[in-house]
């Protein structure tokens, strides 16, 4: 970590990637933060589609500052992996624990409290 921040540059860009990560979080009802070739991030983007979610999905393999993102989502939800999804602007973790969710009944309920689902008919 101590490398990172070893220079203003770089404090500046992790406050500039936590700031962007925020308002990504917020701006949708569901956002998954990925990497397009992660089989757990695959994992979930299935399971919100057979749900009839509507995601918004960052992939940060894709993004200039993707690694500053992913670092700064690290620092403030203390997940360093990916998946990090995030329901209503809340942290909700990663893979296990958004499949957590779906076995123990709660994901759903979340995603229709923000108005993720638009299909009720293909709720697994």
């Amino acid at each position: 970590m101590g490398s990172m921040l070893s220079s203003k540059k770089s404090k500046e860009e992790l406050k500039m990637a936590l700031n962007k990560a925020k308002e990504i979080a917020s701006s949708s009802p569901v956002v998954v933060f990925s990497k397009t070739y992660c089989g757990y991030c695959k994992r979930v983007k299935d399971l919100l589609t057979q749900l009839g979610a509507v995601y918004k999905v960052i992939e940060l393999d894709g993004e200039s500052d993707g690694g500053h993102i992913q670092f700064a989502l690290a620092e403030w939800t203390g997940l360093r992996t990916v998946p990090n999804v995030f329901i209503g602007g809340k942290h909700i973790g990663g893979c296990d624990t958004v499949l957590e969710k779906h076995r123990a009944g709660q994901l759903v309920p979340l995603l229709n409290d923000v108005g993720a689902i638009v299909n009720t008919s293909t709720q697994l």
